[in-house]
């Protein structure tokens, strides 16, 4: 399969890495980090079936239960962890981080959640699976191994404009003590700019917040289309809130891999018109 790929700086873009039938994504400066497993699944390698086929990870897009619980099962296997040891987000595109303890392992997928609107979650806990979906919104990884302490965001339009990554990283200096001058981040697959269109409305917030006084478009973060369109680029967005948060320049790694580029590799919400599961991002401290 042919995967198509976006400019980006050498050594930052996500590999493609494959164990048996299971295909899966890793960022090699998290890797080389040594304190962290983590990946970011792909469409490939599960059991489910049809449109949601195979590596759907949602409980909630139709697929038989059973064939979700054995997906899961097999992201356990890769990690070397019980599906018991995973905590789900409660993704509504808010802004909200949860600081994650030992109480929280299993909830989302063995256990209740007893909370809501939860689009981020942070823990310095060994063994806890941070985990969060995705079908074009964007993934954002941070890692700080001096602190040994981590959080995985999702963060979609609304989330980028509340600036959800600025948030997880303030999360994290508030309950572990990270600088970000220490922190590691990876912007994952998603939405390229591309391909993302969006109304005025949209692009009027992300002018407003990111781009100086009066100006509409920049041909970077927003590129003007005509007729009340933008292409709206949530990947350098998302970079420059992770630079105003402190983490430095050389520490972000940002994807080269677009969620609707790639529609036989990875699910998209836009590509395939709703029709679609959901990938997989997770992270967990060694």
């Amino acid at each position: 399969m042919e995967i198509i790929r976006k400019k980006s700086e050498a050594g930052k873009s996500p590999v493609i890495q494959k164990e048996k039938e299971l295909v899966y994504l890793t960022f090699p400066s998290l890797e080389e980090s040594g304190v962290v497993d983590h990946l970011f699944s792909t469409r490939l390698g599960g059991v489910s079936q049809g449109d949601i086929g195979s590596m759907n990870l949602s409980y909630h897009r139709g697929d038989e239960k059973e064939n979700v619980d054995e997906n899961f099962r097999r992201i356990g296997t890769l990690l070397g962890r019980d599906v018991a040891d995973f905590v789900f987000t409660d993704q509504t595109h808010t802004t909200n981080v949860r600081v994650v303890t030992e109480q929280d392992r299993g909830k989302g997928i063995v256990r209740e959640q007893d909370y809501e609107d939860v689009d981020g979650l942070v823990t310095d806990r060994p063994g806890i699976v941070l985990s969060a979906f995705f079908a074009d919104c964007v993934p954002l990884f941070f890692v700080d191994p001096v602190r040994r302490a981590i959080g995985l965001s999702h963060s979609g339009w609304k989330g980028t404009v509340g600036k959800i990554g600025k948030g997880t990283v303030e999360a994290m200096e508030r309950a572990f003590g990270c600088k970000p001058k220490d922190m590691l981040a990876a912007i994952g697959p998603s939405i390229c700019g591309s391909c993302y269109e969006v109304s005025e409305d949209v692009a009027k917030q992300f002018w407003e917040i990111f781009l100086p006084s009066g100006q509409r478009a920049d041909g970077k973060l927003l590129t003007e289309k005509g007729g009340g369109k933008y292409m709206l680029d949530l990947w350098e967005a998302n970079r420059r809130i992770l630079e105003e948060a402190g983490i430095p320049k050389r520490n972000i790694s940002v994807t080269d891999i677009c969620t609707c580029c790639n529609p036989n590799f990875l699910f998209s919400h836009r590509a395939s018109n709703g029709k679609r599961g959901n990938l997989g991002a997770f992270l967990v401290l060694l």
